[in-house]
């Protein structure tokens, strides 16, 4: 029999903790609040398990609760995944979303949730979308895994990651008794053939010639790669450029630090050959749309394969991101300018965190000489 009544936990109003036995209690917060709580000991070890608000559960309710948490301990199974199983399992499906949902606040763009999301649907969904997440096992990962494994290995070992992301979640959530074991499942898969991890790069005394032949054509996508080369920026940083981030009489290109991979401001010095592309825009640019660089679609950007194809159909086997490559051997090859400042200009994070907190400014003028010197190079043929 319990030490509390029905009458004294309505009555009770002092800040504190009332002990009815057995490791149950009530706690009154100094607000008046008041909920219930288990405390169980085994081993050693103490934890508390809310039973939820004394305005609606009772004392008998609040009792039969806590014996329930003292028998599943006593069994050695944890309460707070038993709890969730009783409320339901969800599929990987459903925990999928739930990541994706709780992860949009944190990446800088649509397009990491569009890739997340076409993954799992094109690889995992079809095999275990609709298992309970408690079900899942390592042998049926690997099975997810293996039929991509050595044709596409890069968007395997994202798949890998990914579905490990989403269990981890559902263990901490409490719906999964355990962690996926997702080294063992990778130690099970055979060795992946290796790459050199590099983006194929256009030798830089090619670049002079090859932007004549760019120069042939006009379009945005064309537009897009030529302004890419000269700014020695990012695919997705030019695609992404819109005009409100473009000061022409400053020549500068300020692009915010949303759509930056290090998430921090980066300011862009325009040479003439760049500004030509910008004004040449201007006059083709759309009403109401903002982007520098529109696609197909009104207010929508060039996709990140339309540069990839503009290099095919012109019978290029090189990347739109190597052309940064070609700027970096250029700099290296042919000039007296500083590693340090065509670092900056590539928006690269300093590595060493000693020598970046001495290294604060943005070499603006520095960048400004360093990318003349490019445009006159790549305008020599």
């Amino acid at each position: 029999m319990g030490k509390l009544s029905k009458t004294a936990v309505a009555a009770a109003t002092r800040p504190g903790r009332l002990c009815d036995g057995d490791g149950l209690m009530l706690v009154i917060q100094p607000s008046g609040t008041k909920s219930w709580v288990c405390r169980v000991q085994k081993n050693g070890n103490r934890r508390d398990f809310g039973l939820g608000s004394a305005k609606t559960v009772s004392l008998k309710l609040a009792r039969e609760r806590a014996h329930e948490i003292r028998t599943w301990v006593e069994m050695g199974l944890d309460p707070v995944f038993e709890r969730r199983k009783a409320a339901g399992i969800p599929t990987f499906r459903e925990a999928a979303a739930k990541v994706l949902s709780q992860h949009r606040k944190t990446w800088r763009n649509e397009k990491h949730e569009h890739q997340w999301l076409r993954t799992l649907e094109t690889y995992v969904f079809p095999h275990i979308g609709n298992q309970q997440v408690n079900d899942i096992t390592g042998p049926m990962i690997r099975n997810v895994l293996a039929e991509i494994w050595l044709s596409k290995p890069e968007t395997a070992r994202r798949v890998r990651q990914r579905i490990g992301t989403v269990l981890d979640w559902a263990y901490a959530s409490g719906y999964r008794d355990s962690e996926a074991p997702m080294r063992a499942i990778s130690k099970g898969l055979p060795r992946q053939p290796k790459k050199d991890g590099h983006f194929a790069a256009m030798p830089y005394s090619d670049v002079p010639a090859f932007m004549v032949k760019l120069r042939k054509r006009e379009s945005f996508s064309r537009f897009a790669l030529a302004f890419a080369i000269l700014t020695a920026a990012r695919s997705g940083e030019v695609r992404g450029a819109t005009w409100d981030e473009i000061d022409l009489e400053a020549r500068l290109w300020t692009i915010p630090k949303e759509r930056m991979k290090a998430a921090r401001e980066h300011i862009v010095p325009l040479t003439r050959p760049a500004i030509r592309i910008l004004e040449r825009c201007e006059e083709l640019r759309i009403a109401g749309c903002s982007l520098v660089f529109p696609g197909i679609r009104r207010n929508t950007q060039l996709s990140d394969m339309t540069l990839t194809k503009l290099l095919k159909e012109m019978k290029e086997p090189y990347t739109a991101h190597g052309f940064r490559s070609a700027f970096r051997d250029w700099v290296s090859e042919e000039t007296e300018h500083q590693g340090e400042v065509a670092e900056a200009a590539l928006a690269h994070v300093v590595a060493n965190k000693t020598e970046a907190a001495y290294r604060r400014g943005n070499l603006l003028e520095k960048r400004r000489l360093l990318m003349d010197d490019w445009a006159k190079f790549c305008s020599k043929a």
